[in-house]
């Protein structure tokens, strides 16, 4: 028929695009951090796991053995001294939580120099977690550090702390928690700022003061804040290697061996190459997050649909 209009494609492509907009912008923002997210989180866990199934010292052929480095790992006294470590550290790590939330409690006040009291809580957050070794190994130093003088002051007897198996392990648990309080002090400081102020002052009307305060009406509010720090301190508490290489190395005698150490050691260091029982360690590290992130997720997801 002369005069009709005949559909080409290009016109094609602009209905299309029009009608699905809404439903293929927010994918195509989303697609970089996704093709990253696979490429340097996604890819290499199932290289991981692949890995474990060989024998391999990251230069020559990889020989598959099958579970034969998991079975090596049960008989390993070092992976339960590594394994008992991290348990130490994830009960104690949670320290963090309740101590951020006092720390924040504290500086979320309109008083004289807060802004200085603030700074001075932040900092061990930005700093580097060998800094921060470096810091606690000459605060442990048993000739000149501070705590070790003062333990010889009350005791009468020198402590080398990080030398002696009894306490080295705390020692960088202790090292550890105070940037992860300052981490926690952050969150909840946040959190603080968007409290919905009739709620507190309805409460004050009831009667309401204290930690009844608290209990009742400020940590429900805080419960995305605490859920997210719990997360955050579970994760930090099984991945700890900064201050364990920094202010031990593993010693003395393996005794404050971690999960991630002993992985590094056995595959990176001039004590392994073994690539295959250095990913099998890894593996068992990356199911034991899972456990937790798990259990997290889903009782978040539970709480949301109940509410």
């Amino acid at each position: 028929m002369i005069g009709a209009v005949v559909p080409n494609a290009t016109s094609s492509h602009h209905g299309f695009w029009k009608r699905n907009q809404l439903k293929l912008a927010p994918w195509l923002f989303l697609l970089p951090a996704m093709a990253m997210f696979a490429v340097y989180v996604v890819i290499p866990i199932f290289q991981s796991i692949w890995i474990s199934f060989h024998d391999w010292d990251g230069l020559g052929q990889m020989t598959w053995i099958g579970l034969g480095n998991y079975a090596e790992l049960l008989t390993d006294d070092t992976f339960y001294t590594a394994l008992e470590n991290n348990v130490i550290w994830l009960v104690l790590y949670l320290l963090s939580i309740p101590a951020g939330l006092a720390v924040a409690l504290f500086l979320n006040q309109s008083v004289f120099g807060i802004r200085l009291y603030k700074s001075l809580f932040f900092f061990p957050f930005v700093i580097s977690q060998v800094v921060v070794g470096l810091i606690f190994t000459w605060f442990y130093a048993p000739d000149f550090g501070p705590l070790s003088l003062l333990i010889q002051k009350l005791t009468g007897e020198q402590v080398a702390i990080l030398a002696d198996e009894r306490y080295a392990t705390y020692g960088i648990i202790l090292a550890g928690l105070w940037p992860q309080t300052a981490y926690c002090m952050i969150l909840y400081l946040t959190g603080l700022n968007n409290i919905n102020p009739e709620q507190v002052e309805a409460a004050r009307m009831d009667g309401a003061k204290g930690l009844s305060m608290l209990w009742h009406v400020i940590l429900p509010q805080l419960a995305p804040a605490t859920f997210i720090a719990l997360v955050v301190t579970v994760i930090g508490s099984l991945r700890s290697f900064d201050l364990v290489s920094i202010m031990t190395a593993g010693g003395p005698y393996g005794s404050t061996q971690v999960l991630s150490y002993f992985m590094y050691e056995q595959a990176l260091s001039e004590y392994g190459f073994r690539m295959g029982y250095g990913a099998a360690i890894a593996v068992v590290l990356f199911l034991i997050m899972m456990v937790f992130i798990t259990l997290f997720i889903v009782r978040m997801l539970v709480q949301e649909r109940n509410g």
